[in-house]
């Protein structure tokens, strides 16, 4: 069986390597700033940040900065101006506008993704980023994690499913792409749970999907629930078994963009072998290439 990594897929499209480089825009979120809610989702330590290049005035500026600290990784090739902190489309579209039309002028950036939440796509600016997609490509990142509505209340994800399948069949119907984030491990979550939610995100249309273990950061609302025991995190077998029963659900066309994912270190609770990154892709690839799991190099957009 084949899957379609970032990796492979960029270089067959852009002809390089190309290296995410994580941004911050500087957002806040609805969770946080009393619209919905004010803690965050219950895992949310910085907004999926820890690791984003802080805002200075000027996003070139910012974006030659993410590029510096990354410089060695990426051996010459181009970029993926991510914003990854908070909600990136949470602003008027002329706010929006402002901030991401500099990005497309920087010969290095390949594309632009912006991790967002679906209830935070209004028309106009699903139409702004549908005319910045007609520069250079844009892809949009869902925060879904679940279909499971009990789960999705735990969480405080706060939108219901039909939300989510909206925005996706919105973003599509503008010519965009949409990456869809996925967390194995979810407290009270069974397999079935998980598989459910990989075959909505799979049926729906999603281009790619984000696959992430759960991990528990201090300082968060779900840090206080596992040192009180109601649940445990995964061992890294128990993962990987996951991992393959969601890769081998997905439509043949899909592309993955993470296979795992870990905190800031200095945060991280559980599960501590989630820390050791590098020993930990490198036990996930080992393990698909046993069970026959092998890189695609064919990319159907």
């Amino acid at each position: 069986m084949h899957y379609n990594s970032f990796n492979s897929v960029m270089r067959a499209r852009f002809g390089c390597k190309v290296y995410k480089l994580a941004l911050d825009g500087g957002f806040t979120c609805p969770n946080r700033d009393g619209t919905l809610g004010t803690r965050g989702c219950i895992f949310c330590g910085e907004g999926s940040g820890a690791f984003a290049q802080k805002p200075c005035g000027d996003v070139l500026t910012q974006i030659d900065r993410a590029k510096a600290r990354v410089q060695g990784k990426n051996g010459g090739g181009k970029y993926v101006a991510y914003f990854q902190s908070f909600t990136n489309t949470y602003a008027p579209a002329a706010r929006l506008r402002e901030l991401f039309t500099p990005v497309l002028s920087h010969p290095e950036v390949a594309a632009l993704s912006i991790a967002t939440r679906p209830d935070c796509l209004e028309p106009e600016k699903v139409a702004l980023l549908a005319e910045l997609g007609a520069v250079k490509p844009v892809w949009v990142e869902l925060g879904l994690q679940t279909v499971n509505p009990v789960t999705a209340v735990y969480i405080r994800r706060g939108y219901d499913l039909p939300v989510y399948d909206d925005a996706v069949s919105r973003l599509k119907a503008a010519g965009l792409e949409v990456i869809t984030h996925v967390i194995l491990g979810l407290p009270g979550e069974t397999e079935a749970d998980l598989y459910a939610t990989v075959d909505h995100v799979s049926r729906v249309g999603s281009d790619g999907i984000k696959l992430q273990l759960l991990h528990v950061l201090r300082g968060t609302d779900l840090y206080d629930d596992y040192l009180a025991g109601r649940f445990s995190v995964l061992t890294l077998p128990a993962y990987i078994r996951l991992l393959e029963g969601c890769i081998r659900r997905l439509r043949p066309d899909m592309v993955i963009h993470r296979l795992t994912g870990d905190g800031a270190k200095r945060d991280l609770a559980a599960p501590l072998w989630s820390g050791d990154k590098k020993a930990v892709l490198n036990a996930i690839s080992a393990a698909l290439e046993r069970d026959n799991v092998i890189q695609g190099e064919l990319y159907t957009p």
